[in-house]
């Protein structure tokens, strides 16, 4: 018997997703560590911490000029305009296949966590580097990246929900690698261009991944509850 008519298409969260694994969970605890030991160490130091210049100094627009050049591309995909097509795609896309709960859960998960790193950066009011050049323009606070925090918040986030609606462990797995991959290589990148200290990057990441948990949480309780009984 159907709950209500506008959820026809959607399903109970498949076997296997229904509850946090013991990977997610250490992957939880290893994020909210890193977020409190960078947030901690940046309200005692004034200075950035010390491997935060070896790296940036390491990485800055090394390589060939090929690699500079992809690697201005790559950062592009953290952007605001790109990062809002990648949301407004995906609800689209599941509006299409009437699965309403999703959709929902995957604009409100990414609008309220862009909302959440604004605050962040207002709060700590890091300065971004100063020792090397930019490579691309960049304004506002530093501290935790927005390209890293936020690509993390709508790819993880969204393929976080995305699996609850995906039958198939192959397939899981593949959306959650590429989310992953994407991740990484975007938050690197503000690195690589100067823009960025690396606990910057770290520190996003972390808020990033601590967030899709959340919310992979949310959707599937919002899912059983909601749908639980229509077998």
């Amino acid at each position: 018997m159907h709950d209500a008519p506008l959820l026809d298409h959607e399903e109970p969260v498949p076997p296997g997703v229904a509850h946090p694994s013991h990977k997610m969970i250490g992957a939880g605890l290893i994020a909210a560590a890193m977020i409190v030991a960078l947030a901690a160490g940046m309200i005692l130091a004034s200075h950035p911490f010390s491997f935060d210049r070896a790296i940036i100094l390491a990485l800055h627009e090394a390589g060939p000029m090929w690699l500079r050049h992809a690697v201005i591309d790559v950062t592009a995909l953290g952007s605001v305009t790109v990062l809002t097509l990648v949301v407004a795609a995906t609800a689209a896309l599941l509006l299409v296949r009437r699965l309403w709960i999703t959709a929902a859960l995957v604009v409100l998960a990414t609008a309220l966590g862009s909302a959440a790193v604004e605050l962040l950066k207002a709060i700590f009011g890091r300065a971004r580097p100063d020792i090397v050049d930019h490579v691309v323009a960049a304004s506002g606070y530093s501290f935790p990246s927005g390209h890293a925090a936020n690509s993390a918040i709508v790819y993880l986030t969204t393929a976080a929900l995305v699996t609850q609606v995906t039958h198939g462990r192959a397939t899981r797995r593949y959306v959650a690698l590429v989310a992953g991959l994407l991740v990484v290589a975007i938050g690197a990148s503000r690195v690589y261009l100067g823009v960025h200290w690396p606990s910057d990057v770290l520190a996003g990441w972390s808020f990033g991944i601590l967030w899709a948990l959340g919310w992979w949480s949310i959707g599937a309780k919002a899912r059983m509850n909601l749908l639980g009984q229509r077998e």
